[in-house]
């Protein structure tokens, strides 16, 4: 009886340590979901602007943003991509993501006849996944961020 009792007063005293962490299987479904992200944004989306490849050049030109809102946006995707790999930015690049997401849907929309319009959209919800699991990192980059200055 004292050896049942033991085992679930340690259980009930290691239940919290547990329960603050997430599931290893949710985890790796986090990381593996910001790399996949990451690299859609940074290399799929950012690099054929920097590179002015011509599907985005005339994308930019029939907005008549031209090259440079092609090399800002560009280089943003490939910044955010880049930070959606790095745990303690993640939260951060992915919620500037969710806004950007919903600038290019309102812009495919309004300005680009509306082909292809949910995909930014469909992209919100990965990106909102993103931001909620990681938003403890945001804190701990408030704390980084303050012991520099």
């Amino acid at each position: 009886m004292s050896h049942t009792v033991a085992a679930a007063t340690a259980t009930t005293t290691a239940t919290p340590a547990v329960t603050s962490t997430r599931p290893r299987a949710a985890r790796i479904a986090l990381r593996s979901l910001e790399v996949l992200l990451g690299l859609f944004f940074g290399v799929a989306s950012g690099l054929p602007k920097l590179f002015a490849h011509p599907t985005a050049v005339e994308a930019f030109e029939r907005l008549g943003w031209g090259d440079a809102g092609m090399y800002t946006i560009g280089a943003l995707e490939l910044l955010g991509g880049i930070a959606l790999l790095i745990p303690v930015l993640s939260s951060v690049a992915a919620t500037a993501f969710i806004g950007l997401m919903i600038g290019a849907s309102i812009v495919t929309v309004t300005a680009l006849g509306g082909e292809n319009a949910a995909t930014p959209l469909i992209l919100i919800l990965p990106l909102a996944w993103i931001a909620w699991a990681r938003r403890g990192q945001t804190a701990e980059l408030v704390r980084l961020v303050r012991r520099r200055v």
